[in-house]
């Protein structure tokens, strides 16, 4: 017997309720929305992570898509959510929703399970023998660290890079049906129509010392002062960047630019070593035209100067890239009449990254990307914005 429908309200409540912070498995959240929307002419698919301890899921309601046309539309969004660590800056339970009268406050309440629980409701209350072209919820995992979960879905739906990474969903591999290319992706952005936004480069530096007592510190070789330079020379290096502009500079006015951010940094045991290693995170957010690969290797030419003997080691953690769809989609026109966006449009550019990234790369025809295929990928939500989320 299927479950119940509950209200929009109810249904983000529950899904609050389920803590998905991404250093957790997103299983428990998965299952109860593939339970939820496991009703007649709905096809309902876990997709598993390459370890099983997290999961996509996707739902298609009515008609296969046609494999020429490819109509029909995707409603997707991602299960986790950032960290609610700083619980004393929070005046309620964070995975407890709460009605402030004029918005609900709970982790991923606006980023971004309030969308996850519309677009559940709204396939719930579908009649699928009526519908002429399918639509499907596509709902993933890791996207806060990294859209891994959107990265795992197009090597493992479409067979891509089958061994490693490969998941074993009934609808994986050659013979896996076509989505449509038409995709909404309902991030927090205020109800504005986004056909682009910035990618997001990660990078990780390893810088290695030498240990010694902190009474010779003469005798080792300092990782942490040797990060330090590191992260002047990235400090020097964002500044050149603010400076440059390029082709799509003009639909980011907010921020024209690629935006480097110092993240992280961890380093040292104890007070009275001197630390032999010393690891800094940076994220890069790229616009639309960028070339993640020569990113790289201006951080590389930044950082090298700052390494010791010992080595500094650079990884790539995940490059989400950007996005730059068509402003002539029939999706952008139908959302931007839908928010009553203003004519001419804004414009328009987002500078966080969201799960189109990895499908905004070029891939086979069966998966819906951005220009490569045609595929008007579109970002839109319900109201609030990435400052509130």
């Amino acid at each position: 017997m299927s479950m119940a429908r509950l209200s929009d309200a109810d249904l983000l409540a529950r899904l609050v309720a389920f803590d998905t912070v991404s250093r957790n498995s997103n299983l428990p959240l998965a299952e109860y929305l593939a339970d939820y929307l496991d009703r007649p002419g709905a096809a309902v698919e876990l997709l598993p992570s390459a370890d099983a301890s997290r999961a996509n899921l996707l739902v298609r309601v009515g008609p296969e898509a046609d494999p020429e046309s490819r109509r029909g539309l995707i409603l997707s969004g991602h299960m986790d959510v950032v960290p609610a660590d700083d619980r004393d800056l929070w005046t309620s339970d964070p995975f407890t929703l709460t009605d402030r009268g004029d918005r609900y406050v709970g982790r991923g309440a606006c980023d971004m399970k309030g969308f996850l629980a519309l677009a559940a409701n709204a396939a719930v209350g579908l009649d699928p023998e009526r519908l002429r072209a399918p639509l499907v919820l596509l709902f993933t995992y890791d996207e806060e660290v990294g859209t891994l979960g959107a990265e795992h879905l197009v090597a493992s739906w479409l067979g891509e890079g089958a061994g490693e990474g490969a998941g074993e969903g009934a609808g994986q591999g050659s013979e896996a049906p076509p989505l449509p290319r038409a995709a909404v992706i309902g991030e927090p952005t205020g109800l504005e129509a986004v056909r682009l936004h910035k990618g997001h480069l990660k990078i990780r530096l390893l810088y290695r010392g030498r240990s010694a007592h902190s009474a010779y510190p003469h005798l080792g070789v300092n990782a942490i002062e040797r990060a330090a330079a590191g992260v002047g020379a990235l400090a020097e290096l964002r500044r050149a960047l603010e400076s440059e502009r390029v082709a799509s500079s003009e639909h980011f006015p907010d921020a024209p630019y690629a935006a480097l951010n110092v993240g992280t940094i961890r380093g040292g045991m104890a007070v009275n070593v001197v630390p032999d290693r010393c690891v800094a995170e940076i994220g890069v957010r790229l616009l639309p035209g960028m070339d993640a690969e020569a990113m790289t290797a201006r951080v590389r030419a930044a950082v090298a100067p700052t390494a010791a003997a010992e080595g500094l080691e650079l990884e790539v953690l995940s490059a989400s890239p950007p996005l730059d769809a068509p402003a002539d989609a029939p999706v952008h026109r139908a959302l931007r009449a839908a928010a009553r966006s203003p004519s001419p449009p804004t414009p328009g550019g987002c500078s966080a990254w969201t799960s189109t990234a990895p499908s905004s790369a070029p891939a086979p025809s069966r998966w819906p990307t951005s220009r490569t295929s045609g595929c008007p990928r579109r970002t839109w939500s319900r109201p609030g914005g990435w400052s509130r989320a």
